[in-house]
C-alpha cells in the first residue's frame, strides 16, 4: 500500500492502515469468539500494517519475522490461522508450512506468494496450505480468503448429513444423486466422486495431483488431460454456460476451485476477456 486508507488498496509493502475494512462482517457471520491469527513475514512494516488492520476488525493478532519464531509460538499456544510469507530467511515458507501442518493439523494456513509464480502456489498447496494470496494483494481479497478458510475449519453445525448444496446444486452423498434446481442430473460414478470432492472442499484451491489421487487413487497424479476431460463433461452438466463456469473455476497451472455462489466470500469468475483455457 502506498499512503492511502482505502480498504481496496494494494498491500505488499508498508503504508497507512486501512481502518475502514471488511473484516468486521466476517467476524459477525462466523463466531462470537475472536479468531486468533499469526502473521509471519520478514518485513516489519508490512506485518504492522496487516496486524493493525486485522485487529481493527476484531481479530486477535500476533506477528513474527521468521519461520523458526512461528514454530516456537505455535508450539506454545494455539492459533486459528497463519498468514505465512513464502520468501523468508532461514526456514523458508514452504518448510515452515509443512512443519506447522505437522504440529497443528487443524490450523488454517494462507501462503503469501510472489505474483505469477505458479510453481510456488502448487508447492504451497502440496505442503499443506489451505490457500494463497499473491503480492501485492488487496486487503479485501485477503479478508475474503481468510473468511473462506476459517469457515472450512469451523463449519456451521447444521444441515442434513450426507447432503451438500451450493447455489442451485445439491448432491446426496449416501444415495449418489445430484440435482440442479429441481432437475435430477445423471452423473457417472467418477463424475459424481469428482463433484462431491470439489463441493466438500468448496472455496479451496485444489491441485491437479490432489484431485486425481483423491478421486482415481494414489497411482494417479500426472494425467492432466484425463482430469480436464472429466471437468469439461462435468461442467456441461452443472453449469448454466460451460464456457463461462460459475461453479468449477480454473486456477491456472494449479488446478481447480469450486465456487459456491451463495458464499459472499466466494471468488468471482474472471472477466470475459480473462477466461483461462484450462
Amino acid at each position: 500500500m502506498r499512503g492511502s486508507s482505502n480498504q481496496d488498496d494494494d498491500l505488499g509493502q508498508a503504508g497507512d492502515v486501512p481502518f475502514d475494512n471488511p473484516v468486521a462482517p466476517v467476524r459477525a457471520k462466523m463466531s462470537q469468539q475472536p479468531f486468533s491469527v499469526l502473521v509471519v513475514d520478514d518485513e516489519p512494516a508490512l506485518r504492522k500494517v496487516i496486524r493493525a488492520s486485522l485487529v481493527a476488525g476484531g481479530f486477535l493478532v500476533e506477528e513474527v519475522g521468521t519461520g523458526k519464531e512461528a514454530l516456537g509460538v505455535i508450539q506454545a499456544r494455539p492459533f486459528d490461522l497463519v498468514l505465512l510469507d513464502i520468501n523468508m530467511p532461514g526456514i523458508g515458507g514452504i518448510e515452515t508450512c509443512e512443519r506447522i501442518r505437522a504440529l497443528a493439523p487443524q490450523i488454517g494456513i494462507i501462503i503469501v506468494t510472489v505474483r505469477d509464480d505458479e510453481e510456488d502456489k502448487v508447492r504451497a498447496l502440496e505442503a499443506g496450505a489451505d490457500d494463497y494470496v499473491t503480492k501485492p494483494f488487496r486487503f479485501r481479497e485477503l479478508v475474503a480468503r481468510m473468511g473462506a478458510v476459517l469457515r472450512r475449519i469451523d463449519p456451521p453445525k447444521n444441515g442434513e448429513p450426507g447432503l451438500l448444496q451450493a447455489g442451485i446444486l445439491k448432491i446426496d452423498i449416501d444415495r449418489g444423486l445430484m440435482w440442479k434446481g429441481t432437475e435430477e442430473v445423471h452423473l457417472s460414478p467418477k463424475e459424481f466422486d469428482l463433484l462431491a470432492f470439489l463441493m466438500k472442499n468448496q472455496g479451496a484451491p485444489l491441485t491437479h495431483q490432489r484431485l486425481l489421487r483423491a478421486v482415481w487413487g494414489p497411482a494417479y497424479g500426472g494425467e492432466l488431460e484425463y482430469l480436464r476431460s472429466y471437468v469439461r463433461m462435468l461442467r456441461k452438466k452443472v453449469e448454466g454456460d460451460p464456457a463461462r463456469p460459475e461453479y468449477i473455476l480454473t486456477e491456472p497451472w494449479v488446478g481447480y476451485r469450486f465456487r459456491n455462489p451463495s458464499d459472499p466470500d466466494a471468488p468471482m469468475p474472471p472477466p470475459d476477456d480473462e477466461w483461462p483455457e484450462l
